[in-house]
C-alpha cells in the first residue's frame, strides 16, 4: 500500500512550493494537493512554479483537486453551482495539462453546496453535465475522478458512500469512483466496514485522519490501521493520502506509519 502526503494540510508551516521537498526530506515518494491556487485561472508562470516545485523535489503527485472556490469561506466545489460553468471547464482544463506534465492520474472534485434559491435538481442536473465532460477530459490521459462526501459542511449533500455512488452511477462514466476518506464518513456515521466489504472495487483514492480532531492515527478513536489492512485484503493497491492536521510539527505525526498495513511511500 502506497502512501502520500496531502500538502495543502500538511507543512503548512513552509510556504507552498517548498513542501513537496519536505515530503521528500521526510521520506515520502508522492504527495497530493487541494487546487495549488488562489484562483481557478493560475497565470502559466504560477503553473509552472507548482510543477516546477514538484518535479525538483523528485516526488510523483498522486491526486490533485478540483478549484473548489473559496474554501476558507466554506465554499466546496463547482461541480453543481450554476453560473460557475466557466471556471470549473477552465479548472479542469488546467488540471489535466499539471496532471499530464507530473504523471497523476486522480482528480478529486468536490461537489458544491446547495446555493439558496436554486432548485436541488437543478444542480444535479449540472452535476452530471460537469462530472460528464471532466471525467471524458480526464480520460484522455488515462485518468480518473473521485466524489469526496465531506463532513463539517451543513450544505453539502454528499455526504456518505451511498450519495457519492448515487451520482456516480447517474453520470454513467467509467472512470469516476469513490474517495474514501475514513475521517469524513466516520464523522458522518457512514459503516466504514461495510463500504470496504461491498464496494472496495469502486474505490479510486483514500485519504485518512483520525476522529475526533482530524489529527494523525493514533490520536482518536478510529481503528485505521484495521480499516487499511481489511481494504489491502481486498487488493486496493492505490494511494492512501495523509490528509490531517497534524497535532505538532508535521515531520513528528509520521510515526504511526511505521505499523501502518504494507507501508510503502514511494
Amino acid at each position: 500500500m502506497r502512501y502520500d502526503v496531502n500538502l495543502s494540510i500538511l507543512f503548512t508551516e513552509l510556504p507552498l512550493l517548498r513542501r513537496a521537498e519536505a515530503a521528500r526530506k521526510a521520506g515520502f515518494g508522492a504527495v497530493e494537493f487541494w487546487w495549488p491556487f488562489a484562483t481557478a485561472t493560475p497565470s502559466d508562470a504560477e503553473v509552472d512554479s507548482f510543477v516546477r516545485s514538484v518535479e525538483d523535489a523528485g516526488v510523483d503527485l498522486a491526486s490533485l483537486n478540483f478549484f473548489a472556490g473559496e474554501m476558507a469561506a466554506g465554499e466546496r466545489g463547482l461541480v453543481s453551482w450554476p453560473g460557475r460553468e466557466r471556471e470549473f471547464a477552465d479548472t479542469v482544463e488546467i488540471a489535466v495539462a499539471i496532471a499530464e506534465r507530473l504523471g497523476c492520474r486522480t482528480f478529486n472534485a468536490l461537489y458544491g453546496n446547495r446555493i439558496e434559491g436554486i432548485a436541488p435538481e437543478a444542480q444535479d442536473e449540472l452535476a452530471l453535465a460537469n462530472l460528464a465532460v471532466a471525467a471524458d477530459s480526464a480520460r484522455r490521459i488515462g485518468a480518473s475522478l473521485v466524489l469526496e462526501p465531506l463532513s463539517g459542511a451543513e450544505s453539502y449533500p454528499l455526504r456518505t458512500a451511498a450519495d457519492a455512488f448515487a451520482v456516480i452511477d447517474k453520470a454513467g462514466r467509467e472512470n469516476l469512483a469513490l474517495l474514501f476518506d475514513l475521517y469524513h464518513l466516520a464523522v458522518n456515521g457512514d459503516d466504514i466496514d461495510a463500504v470496504i466489504s461491498v464496494h472496495a472495487q469502486r474505490i479510486g483514492h483514500v485519504q485518512v485522519a483520525d476522529a475526533p480532531g482530524r489529527h494523525q492515527p493514533g490520536t482518536g478513536s478510529l481503528d485505521i490501521r484495521g480499516y487499511l489492512a481489511k481494504l489491502a485484503a481486498t487488493g486496493y493497491d492505490g494511494y492512501v493520502g495523509l490528509e490531517y492536521q497534524p497535532a505538532g510539527p508535521s515531520e513528528e505525526s509520521f510515526g504511526w506509519l511505521a505499523a501502518a498495513p504494507g507501508r510503502e511511500n514511494a
